[in-house]
C-alpha cells in the first residue's frame, strides 16, 4: 500500500487537468489531490491511475473517470458533516472523495465481491464512512434518511422514487439518466412534492441494476 512523492506529483497534474476542464470546487480538488487513486485499481493499471480515464474494477463495474467523480461531487455542494447517500460504492474511490470533503457517507453496493473488497480497503486508508451496506440501491437506505444529498454512480433508466423520498427539503440528488448514454441530472428538492430539475450534459456509466448480486 505505497503512496509516493511520484504519485503525489501525478495527482497534482490530474487536479490541473480537472481545473482546465472546469472543476472549480476547491473542496473537490483538495480531496482528489489527497486520495491515492492507484490503490483503488488493479495493480496492472497503476501506471495509468492518474490519467483522466475510467477503468474496470471487477464484477463488470468500473471506477469512474476522475472528471466524472469531480463533476458529480461538485454538483452536491457538500458542507462539513452533510449526510450523503451514495448508490454504488464500487471501488470506493467516490466514497473516499465524499469522505475527504467532510461528508458523513452512507453507501450501498449490490455486488458482493466489490462490497467485501471496499469494506476492507477503506479502513486501511483511514477512510471511515458512516455506513457501508450490501443491498439494492433502488431502495436507498430509508432507516438513515433523510439525506442532505444523494449521488448515484450508475446509469439509471428513471429516478427511483424511494431516493426522491429520502432527500431533505433543499437537498440535491445527482443521477445519470438514460440507457446507452446518460444525461447527468440534478434534482433539488423544493418542498414535500416539488423538485427542480437540471440537465447537465452527456456521460457514460455502467447500468444501475436492481436487486443484489
Amino acid at each position: 500500500m505505497k503512496d509516493t512523492a511520484k504519485h503525489q506529483g501525478l495527482r497534482n497534474q490530474l487536479v490541473s487537468v480537472l481545473q482546465e476542464k472546469g472543476i472549480i470546487d476547491m473542496n473537490v480538488l483538495d480531496a482528489i489531490k489527497k486520495i491515492p487513486r492507484h490503490l483503488f485499481l488493479n495493480s496492472s493499471f497503476e501506471d495509468y491511475a492518474y490519467q483522466d480515464k475510467a477503468f474496470p474494477i471487477g464484477a463488470g463495474q468500473t471506477i469512474s473517470q476522475p472528471y466524472t467523480v469531480a463533476f458529480q461531487s461538485q454538483l452536491l455542494e457538500i458542507k462539513k458533516d452533510h449526510k450523503v447517500l451514495e448508490i454504488g460504492t464500487g471501488s470506493g474511490y467516490q466514497t473516499a472523495v465524499l469522505y475527504m470533503m467532510g461528508a458523513k457517507v452512507y453507501s450501498v453496493e449490490r455486488q458482493n465481491e466489490l462490497f467485501k473488497q471496499t469494506s476492507t480497503l477503506l479502513p486501511k486508508l483511514g477512510i471511515r464512512p458512516k455506513h457501508l451496506s450490501f443491498g439494492d440501491g433502488y431502495k436507498g437506505l430509508p432507516g438513515y434518511a433523510p439525506f442532505d444529498s444523494i449521488i448515484v454512480t450508475a446509469g439509471a433508466p428513471f429516478i427511483p422514487k424511494p431516493l426522491m423520498a429520502q432527500l431533505k427539503i433543499g437537498g440535491r440528488l445527482v443521477i445519470p439518466l438514460g440507457d446507452d448514454v446518460q444525461i447527468m441530472t440534478l434534482l433539488i428538492r423544493k418542498n414535500e412534492t416539488q423538485f427542480e430539475k437540471h440537465e447537465l450534459g452527456e456521460f457514460r456509466f455502467v447500468p444501475l441494476l436492481e436487486d443484489k448480486n
